[in-house]
């Protein structure tokens, strides 16, 4: 599955700034220029942009390198991030949600650019940007129920 959301993150609508309704100011952060990209500072920063989120405080996530792809134009590092919200009854849940990360280095661009980076919400085709979309934490409850709602209609 991790794959299948990989594969497609670049082929998919990605989206265009997105009003928001509420008015709320669209969290970002400052993205390292390409030439200082490393694998564990992408993940810093990854974390860093994670905690502009408005989510409840209950939610935690884990965050794993996947791959390193080279493509024509660029270098693409890619990763994810698992959530759930664990509790005294259920520590390790049924059901978890990801979030896909794509940080994106030009090989054509100046080095002295930002990294480019898009993320997905598993189960959606969206790609979002930072600075661009405001995440919503009713993106990872969707996907946890959508998941629970399966698991129950499933005789194992």
């Amino acid at each position: 599955m991790e794959k299948a959301v990989l594969d497609n993150a670049h082929d998919t609508w990605i989206q265009k700034d997105q009003e928001d309704p509420d008015n709320h100011e669209i969290a970002n952060i400052d993205w390292i220029p390409c030439k200082d990209f490393t694998i564990n500072l992408g993940s810093k920063q990854i974390e860093e942009y994670i905690s502009t989120w408005e989510l409840h405080p209950s939610w935690l996530f884990s965050l794993k390198f996947l791959e390193e792809k080279e493509l024509e134009f660029h270098k693409q590092y890619h990763y994810k991030s698992q959530w759930s919200i664990p509790t005294a009854r259920t520590p390790i849940p049924k059901a978890t949600a990801c979030v896909y990360f794509i940080i994106q280095i030009s090989k054509i661009k100046p080095p002295t650019l930002p990294v480019e980076v898009y993320f997905q919400v598993e189960s959606c085709r969206l790609t979002h940007r930072p600075g661009k979309t405001r995440f919503r934490e009713k993106w990872l409850r969707d996907v946890i129920e959508s998941k629970t709602l399966l698991r129950d209609t499933v005789d194992f």
